[in-house]
């Protein structure tokens, strides 16, 4: 009987030791330092690789400004349904 009365005590003590652990949670909030950026850098729309998406069809040169806004223009005149219709 003072096993059973130990191993309670023993389970009720680990009980509340993990209870008071999970009090202890940190802040997760980012600190941001005023004018600098923390994060990566973005490349330039035309600077990616063409062939990096499976579901275009467009073709343009890596870093060639002027084809890709030639693609982009081309994709939104298949995307007018005005124009698909006729």
């Amino acid at each position: 009987m003072r096993a059973a009365r130990d191993l309670a005590l023993a389970g009720a003590a680990l009980l509340v030791a993990l209870g008071l652990g999970a009090c202890g949670e940190r802040d997760q909030v980012t600190v941001y330092k005023q004018g600098k950026y923390q994060g990566k850098p973005d490349p330039k729309p035309w600077e990616n690789d063409p062939a990096a998406s499976l579901y275009t069809t467009s073709k343009w040169g890596k870093g060639d400004k002027t084809s890709w806004e030639t693609a982009v223009k081309a994709r939104n005149l298949a995307q007018n349904e005005y124009t698909r219709v006729e």
